[in-house]
């Protein structure tokens, strides 16, 4: 009898998996540093300038953050108009700039600390919640949203870490009785809320979950009353401040934009939950160990009629004008494809409390449910930040729904699982760079029109994101309805992937040359020819979108 002995490889293979699965921190920072490392220096774009320009404004005056006017959307407003965001991330932006100075490697490596504060917090909050905590972690960073997200200098990852280490404090203070642990996620509450207004959310969700549970309401409901009272107190210093109340504001802004957009119901849940299939996909690829055949019959067959609906419904493209009328086929192919995974996500949520029934699984199931009804029917437009929050509680849920599949007898090999994880890790970084490419085009077409053209006020350019930060920085004029006089002589510059732009009348302006510069191949984050729309879903009613994508480019006019 030959009995086979293990190869060198196979041992030292083994003991690497071994390592990783003891040290989960240190291999969550691993993974972090190897998907996010390539991408420091990528250029800013899209809101990233508004934190930008609140950041050196806190520099010169740390008391008053948006104390400040800017061109945004054809002529100047203050910056508490402008933004929809409370300004502790900008703080941040500042602090970081301070230390590290104010080039965009020097940002982006501030900004690896909230992306492992997230992927720690999770990790340590699925201890309470699964067997295998890691699993968890690992399907929340190898997503789509968490990657891109990673890779801004925006509030959004900064409040997730905020949020999920409020749940890890929330959760061990209630369940110990430790009132210092609910005074220290009380804290944490207040700061999320003060990153970003949706981390107020906190108090009804944990307020939910405490109740359910049946701790003690005199322990936990005074740690609420602190985030309760920053609000008012922000409220009124806001108001005191800039002569209105910017929580209201926000609120107002988003009930404006759902009307000024006018997307159907039908139209919107289904690119709400494309936008969570997509942003979440370790779903998707988890599905050959994730369902039982029943359960995935049950969401397929709700799938048909989801894709039956969206192919019926004649409207469901008709806002996108961009369009083109040949990508019209593919776009809804990959809105459907995504919506069947949007749909996975929300049964992972629905059949983890069916089963369990407790206050544990009541949080998971809030926590995703609440933030999709959110993201889809209350916030001013579905974007794939506003999908972030859920992405914790779904890599939880993952690792929850593989612990009851094991003790059903339905055990998937480690080597499957990890094969899934993998194949949702590939996507996401490939989702990554495509966004990376797409800001580095933006900059590099600012820079090739900054060293054709002088900067001696003669040059203007419509536009906002990268393009208007790189521009500006180069000297160029913001075009204000306004206040810019056209002159005959000067020059007008207009981006072909912009927003608040307005087209010439010949007779006015010669078209003097176009400029292209190659950014995305094959898929992209943000082009509506494509119907991506990973920032706004008034772009395209996709997170990122395959397909053919046009260069970035702008095009130079000679005004008559």
């Amino acid at each position: 009898m030959v009995v086979s002995t293990p190869s060198p490889g196979s041992d030292r293979l083994n003991q690497i998996r071994l390592w990783l699965a003891r040290h989960p921190y240190w291999t969550l920072t691993l993974a972090i540093l190897v998907l996010l490392g390539p991408f420091l220096s990528k250029p800013f774009n899209i809101d990233d300038p508004l934190f930008l320009w609140a950041a050196r404004q806190i520099h010169e005056h740390p008391a008053d953050p948006y104390g400040f006017r800017l061109e945004w959307g054809w002529t100047q407003f203050p910056m508490w108009k402008v933004t929809e965001n409370p300004p502790l991330a900008c703080y941040y932006v500042a602090l970081a700039a301070g230390v590290l100075g104010w080039s965009e490697a020097s940002l982006h490596f501030a900004f690896l600390l909230p992306a492992l504060a997230v992927a720690w917090g999770t990790c340590r909050l699925a201890r309470r919640l699964c067997r295998q905590p890691l699993l968890a972690a690992l399907a929340t960073v190898f997503t789509p949203v968490f990657l891109v997200s990673s890779t801004t200098v925006m509030c959004d990852v900064l409040m997730l870490a905020f949020w999920v280490w409020t749940m890890v404090f929330w959760l061990e203070g209630t369940e110990t009785g430790n009132p210092w642990r609910l005074g220290g996620a009380a804290i944490l509450m207040t700061l999320a809320a003060l990153t970003k207004y949706y981390g107020a959310c906190l108090i009804p969700l944990l307020a939910a979950y405490s109740a359910v549970s049946r701790h003690r309401f005199r322990l936990w409901g005074a740690c609420l009353l602190l985030p309760l009272a920053e609000l008012c107190f922000y409220q009124y210093a806001t108001q005191a401040l800039y002569g209105s109340s910017l929580l209201y504001g926000a609120a107002d802004y988003a009930q404006f934009s759902k009307g000024l957009f006018g997307f159907s119901f039908v139209t919107t849940g289904l690119t709400a939950l494309a936008f969570t299939g997509g942003c979440l996909a370790v779903v998707v690829f988890s599905t050959p160990w994730l369902w039982r055949t029943r359960e995935l019959a049950a969401c397929g067959g709700l799938a048909a009629l989801i894709a039956a609906a969206g192919f019926l419904d004649e409207g469901l493209l008709k806002n996108y004008h961009s369009l083109p009328a040949a990508n019209a086929l593919l776009v809804k192919i990959q809105i459907l494809f995504w919506a069947a995974g949007g749909i996975c996500v929300l049964a992972l949520a629905v059949t983890d409390f069916l089963r369990h029934r407790d206050a544990c699984s009541l949080l998971l199931a809030l926590w995703v449910l609440g933030t999709f009804l959110f993201a889809g029917f209350v916030n001013w437009t579905i974007n794939a930040r506003s999908i972030l929050p859920i992405a914790p509680a779904v890599g939880i849920l993952l690792a929850r729904r593989r612990d009851q599949n094991d003790l059903g007898g339905r055990r998937a090999r480690t080597g499957t699982v990890a094969a899934c994880l993998a194949a949702s890790a590939v996507l996401a970084f490939l989702v990554a760079q495509a966004d990376f490419l797409l800001a580095h085009a933006v900059r590099q077409c600012a820079r090739q029109i900054s060293a054709r053209f002088e900067s001696d006020g003669t040059t203007l350019f419509q536009g906002h994101w990268g393009f208007q930060y790189y521009l500006q920085d180069a000297g160029a004029l913001p075009f204000d309805l306004k206040l810019s006089a056209l002159k005959p002589g000067s020059r007008l510059i207009i981006p072909t992937n912009n927003t608040n732009v307005l087209p010439l009348k010949s007779e006015k302006a010669e078209l003097q040359e176009t400029i292209t510069v190659p950014g995305p191949w094959l898929l992209t984050t943000w082009n509506q020819t494509t119907g991506a729309g990973f920032y706004s879903s008034a772009w395209g009613p996709l997170p990122f979108a395959f397909g053919d994508v046009p260069a970035e480019g702008a095009s130079v006019y000679a005004l008559k």
